[in-house]
């Protein structure tokens, strides 16, 4: 499955130019005509892993209507959808996870753009004819199997480097009649500032952990209330349990307080960046313990917003006034640790600072951009961070980048990383070409004319 010169660069940045699909989390279900059912069938397996028709079917239409791939076949499809799950089955050999914490984020972010695309939840959840902790729960499941590719792929790749005369060559091999044109990209920079959630929540969030906490101390089982109370919504469907782990995998807080408990023993109500928790230590050995926990966190959605916005249009009006630029102010002043080391500038997926002003930008940022001019700076905005904290922040149209053909001087790091991507789907394809006899391969015959990853 190699992939074209042009087709690397215009995927840089969003992946390793491996996958010919951006996989959907989830399909809306279609309706079946006349009410009638249909049975799905399990079309490969890979270890522990299984395809169904159903997944390589919903691929296929997304790729379709995307019109990225516009004479994609099904059985490309199936080649991307197997090389995933041998990733999934390898990772699993390698012990390689990734955390709870990320998958949350990336969860409530997910859940965000879904219900934004439906208007509201009411519609999201009637549209796919779910409750909102299966909804969650589906998605949970296919966003952790994403990242865990995603993990596995970094650590096979880890360590390619490439020089400059490379990417020089990269772009000199590509036909110029396939010189991809860009569209117009901006230049944008946020100071954000976080809502702090008043003491007399925090008290109550306090006193509800501490009330659930007796309730176990009296005799009440600890993983039927995680279930029934915890905001840590993965473990708290697994009666809170969060496994082994190793020193410096958890935050400080919450290690600290897990060595210094006994084997069954119950923590006071502490706090971390998350929130509230109480703890419990299930078993330890050496640097690793197992435990579980019940996070409870205040209402981010009833934080008073208004001081923060009092404060960041105060600042605005400074660097309006050229007594600070918003690159420092940002540097100094922003919450949003990621944006503030590069002076407020918010980064792409391809880790340059440009953004495509088209469909693939934030819906709510784009339409802000769409209405300022260059230079300008607006008033505070209501935000919510990625980690679902309320908050303010202020958004500057640094610069706007006309539509152009592709170069070496202006667009070096889109070239770079679809240089980079070449090399390293290189070593990918190795290392496949190594792994698929390692692993228990099973393709039903319906597919043995795609004769995918050379295996029939």
């Amino acid at each position: 499955m190699r992939k074209s010169l042009f087709s690397l660069f215009l995927r840089a940045g969003f992946s390793l130019g491996l996958f010919l699909i951006g996989m959907m989390a989830l399909s809306v279900p279609a309706r079946a005509q006349g009410g009638g059912t249909n049975i799905d069938k399990i079309i490969a397996k890979v270890d522990n892993y299984i395809l169904l028709k159903s997944e390589l079917e919903a691929n296929y239409l997304q790729a379709m209507s995307s019109g990225q791939q516009p004479n994609i076949t099904r059985c490309q499809v199936l080649e991307s959808l197997l090389i995933n799950k041998l990733l999934l089955a390898k990772a699993e050999i390698d012990s390689v996870v990734v955390s709870e914490k990320m998958v949350d984020n990336q969860l409530d972010r997910r859940m965000e753009v879904m219900i934004q695309q439906f208007g509201d939840e009411t519609e999201l959840l009637k549209a796919y004819g779910k409750t909102a902790d299966q909804l969650k729960g589906e998605l949970r499941k296919s966003l952790r199997e994403q990242m865990v590719e995603q993990e596995m792929q970094r650590k096979i790749t880890e360590g390619i480097k490439i020089t400059p005369k490379e990417v020089n060559r990269f772009f000199d091999r590509i036909p110029k009649d396939s010189i991809p044109f860009l569209p117009t990209e901006v230049e944008v920079g946020q100071i954000v500032k976080i809502a702090q959630v008043s003491k007399e929540q925090k008290a109550a969030v306090k006193a509800k952990l501490s009330e659930i906490r007796q309730r176990i101390k009296n005799g009440e089982d600890f993983g039927e209330l995680a279930k029934q109370y915890s905001e840590d919504y993965g473990s708290g469907k697994q009666g809170g349990n969060l496994g082994w782990a190793k020193r410096g995998k958890m935050v400080a807080e919450f290690e600290a307080t897990a060595m210094k408990l006994k084997p069954g023993e119950l923590s006071e109500v502490f706090e971390t960046e998350y929130g509230y928790h109480i703890l419990q230590l299930i078993e330890k050995r050496g640097s690793e313990f197992n435990s579980r926990h019940i996070l409870l966190r205040p209402n981010y959605n009833e934080v008073d917003v208004s001081s923060v916005g009092h404060y960041l249009d105060s600042l605005r009006n400074l660097i309006v006034l050229d007594s600070i630029s918003f690159e420092k102010a940002a540097k100094e002043y922003s919450d949003d640790k990621p944006t503030a080391a590069n002076g407020g500038l918010i980064v792409g997926p391809d880790g340059g600072t440009r953004l495509a002003l088209d469909g693939s930008m934030d819906h709510g940022l784009y339409f802000i951009i769409d209405t300022m001019t260059v230079g300008t700076i607006t008033k505070p905005i209501v935000y919510r961070t990625d980690d679902g904290k309320s908050a303010m922040r202020i958004l500057y149209y640094k610069t706007k980048i006309p539509p152009h053909y592709a170069n070496i001087k202006n667009d070096y790091q889109k070239i770079y990383n679809a240089a980079l991507g070449q090399k390293k789907s290189t070593m990918l394809d190795t290392w496949f070409d190594k792994t698929k006899n390692e692993v228990y391969i099973d393709i039903d015959p319906e597919y043995r004319d795609c004769n995918v990853l050379g295996t029939q």
